[in-house]
């Protein structure tokens, strides 16, 4: 096996997509040690400034889910249950260790679960805030300081301020590139399909963030230099937890539509803001990973009127959709999905005031049941088609 794919761009893209984790499992090889991360709450500047490769654990909604119930209550969101079912079935036999933010309750709950069954050497629970006050950003950084100093003794050495200064830099650098692909999305067509920026981006998850860097400038010169069809299609957006597969999004898109804006991880809510320079650089990236990234498990302070705190929480949708041209909004959301589940009235409210169709969808994280939604996009496309 070659250490490095001779491909380039989306082909790349598509190989690491296809084979998740393959670039992990040839690094490993090689003597480097690889830390799986869950959500992106996780601060992966401080994996890549101790030495490690960062990997993001995905779920695989092709296999049913089986040994995980055994150990998890089906009650829990079946993206969890995904991801620690596929570790069970060794599916990453190649991970030194785990590191699980304080997301969502059914991340949270289910550390000791993971920490208990994969027996790696190395896990860290971050225990991330949920308030977005001076005095949780005070705590959060002291968290992210307990975890730089835990990562580092694990990796043998201290985690300079100018290792962490240097892998925010790199790390600001990968999503810059992220943001480049975004923008091709602004035209009509669009250069990039949402089919096609999501395998990107599934992929960007399993790769060291110089070889990231590298694959997104090849995507983005290969995106600019393509034709595209000229056919005129619905712009639709999509909003929801997390997508880390591309039958969700393809469905769409096979349905006649574009999908030319989210509000996703792995997408726009993961990659479009950067962590800022900061003399200490521990600041930067908690205001970065507590306050910038706008998601359901975060309560933000309700100011003002209704209407001006919908606009606070949801106002960076808001302008995705004017940005990007969006017909219509899909708001599709897992089966016991808690966090978003309880922002969907709000989300539908503040979305739908702005004059902009809204579709609802809840699914169960698996192939068998993405297919019974495809009767609803298409009545959902015929409703934009008519307007």
């Amino acid at each position: 096996m070659p250490e490095k794919s001779a491909l380039k761009g989306l082909a790349e893209a598509d190989r690491y997509y296809q084979d998740y984790g393959l670039r992990a499992r040839e690094l490993k090889k090689q003597g480097k040690k690889i830390i799986g991360y869950l959500c992106a709450f996780t601060p992966a500047e401080v994996i890549t400034a101790a030495g490690f490769v960062p990997v993001r654990i995905k779920g695989d909604v092709n296999e049913p889910i089986t040994k995980a119930d055994t150990e998890m209550e089906t009650i829990i969101c079946p993206l969890v249950r995904s991801c620690f079912d596929m570790a069970l079935k060794g599916h990453y036999e190649y991970l030194d260790g785990l590191v699980v933010p304080h997301a969502c309750d059914s991340i949270c709950r289910t550390y000791d679960i993971w920490k208990y069954n994969l027996k790696l050497p190395y896990a860290h629970f971050i225990n991330m805030p949920h308030g977005t006050d001076d005095a949780s950003l005070a705590f959060y950084q002291d968290v992210l300081n307990t975890f730089r100093t835990s990562l580092g003794k694990f990796a043998g050495k201290e985690i300079s301020n100018q290792a962490l200064a240097e892998a925010i830099k790199l790390h600001n650098q990968n999503r810059a590139k992220v943001k480049e692909l975004y923008e091709l999305r602004k035209a009509s067509p669009p250069l990039v399909s949402g089919e096609e920026l999501t395998k990107v981006l599934i992929a960007v998850m399993s790769l060291p963030v110089e070889e990231s860097i590298k694959m997104l400038g090849e995507v983005i010169a290969e995106m600019k230099e393509r034709g595209v069809s000229a056919q005129k299609q619905a712009r639709i957006m999509v909003i929801g937890a997390q997508v880390d597969d591309i039958a969700f999004i393809k469905l769409i898109e096979d349905s006649g539509a574009w999908v030319v804006a989210d509000d996703l991880c792995p997408g726009a809510r993961e990659f479009l803001s950067s962590v800022d320079v900061t003399a200490d650089p521990v600041v930067g990236l908690a205001d970065r990973y507590l306050r910038k990234i706008k998601c359901g498990r975060t309560y933000r302070e309700m100011k003002g009127n209704y209407e001006e705190y919908l606009e606070d929480r949801f106002g960076h949708m808001g302008r995705m959709i004017d940005d990007f041209g969006v017909d219509g909004v899909v708001l599709y959301i897992y089966k016991y999905c808690d966090p978003y589940g309880f922002e969907v009235p709000q989300i539908k409210s503040y979305i739908e005031a702005k004059g902009t169709p809204v579709l609802y969808l809840e699914d169960e994280y698996s192939m068998s049941t993405i297919g019974r939604l495809r009767t609803r996009i298409q009545a959902f496309l015929e409703l934009l088609g008519s307007k």
